[in-house]
């Protein structure tokens, strides 16, 4: 019960709201219609405003509807964030962190990932794909300890330490006319078809206005939706593209793929590791912020407040 509101009716609410229907959300929480439809009550009699608009098939809610779902998922995650601080009390032999990361990132994360779980195996690390505009967002409302995202978010209430340093490479595929070449001028692309990643990003506008400024047609004949796929498509000489160096680095240190310096694009991409500024850290979340600080300023680790701080 958190302020006379019963947990368990939240978590009835946020289902049906998820569901779009209350029948569909008594099957997935083993209840009756009646009994869903009870507790719905219940949370508007405590709100004093309808959750769901009445009279439609789909369950839509209400703009009372709308805020409240994002305050029950923020009271919910918390709750689970609390159980999780509690049992990591008996140190590093268990715990879960959650990390979101998008696509490209998780690379970068790989080797710190794999000398986290060395160190702590009985730690579960949760890596959750999510869109970097989200990431701070879910950092917010409790449905992620920890995110990395290529910017510094704005919102007052995140902390953001620079974890890692990145390129911008061009790669073509090894047969390519210019695998050979160790540096070209962008003047020297305008014929070239691009493979693009679908998701629009800054890093993507800003190389489509690098080529505007040089006044060079940049063709994106193809965009697929993962850079593993840009990749593939590439080494099928289907074309050249433009990623994270830190993606490709392996395909082009066993030459399935070919990179060459263009001389005129100077694009550094760094990563950001973000979290609440008021967070207190469960001890595995707080051992595996250390880790990617200290990845990031190798002389020292930024100190983080864990669970057990301050007594």
């Amino acid at each position: 019960m958190v302020g006379g509101v019963d947990l368990a009716e939240l978590n009835v609410f946020l289902t049906v709201a998820r569901e779009k229907s209350f029948s569909r959300a008594a099957e997935k929480l083993y209840r009756t219609q009646p009994a869903v439809s009870l507790s719905i009550r219940r949370l508007e009699d405590w709100v004093g405003q309808p959750l769901f608009v009445r009279g439609q098939r789909a369950a839509r809610l209400t703009d009372a509807g709308e805020v409240l779902r994002d305050y029950a998922e923020r009271i919910l995650n918390l709750r689970e964030e609390t159980r999780r601080a509690v049992e990591d009390l008996g140190g590093l032999r268990r715990g879960r962190v959650s990390l979101g990361v998008n696509e490209s990132s998780i690379h970068a994360l790989l080797p710190l990932l794999e000398r986290f779980h060395r160190r702590h195996p009985d730690i579960q690390i949760a890596v959750q794909r999510t869109f970097s505009r989200d990431i701070p967002t879910e950092v917010l409302n409790y449905r992620l300890d920890l995110g990395v995202v290529s910017y510094v978010p704005q919102d007052e209430k995140l902390e953001a330490a620079r974890i890692f340093r990145d390129q911008l490479a061009f790669v073509v595929p090894p047969t390519h006319r210019l695998a050979r070449r160790r540096v070209v001028d962008i003047a020297e692309l305008g014929e070239e078809t691009f493979i693009a990643h679908i998701v629009d990003s800054p890093y993507r506008w800003r190389v489509i206005q690098l080529f505007e400024k040089h006044r060079v047609p940049l063709r994106m004949g193809v965009e697929l939706p993962t850079i593993e796929s840009i990749k593939r498509f590439v080494q099928m000489g289907m074309g050249v593209a433009i990623v994270p160096r830190m993606c490709v680095r392996w395909e082009v240190e066993h030459r399935l793929l070919a990179e060459v310096r263009i001389r005129q694009l100077k694009l550094p991409r760094d990563l950001y590791l973000v979290h609440r500024r008021d967070a207190r850290f469960s001890r595995a979340t707080a051992a595996l912020l250390r880790l990617f600080t200290a990845a990031g300023n190798p002389a020292r680790a930024r100190p983080t407040r864990t669970s057990e701080a301050r007594g």
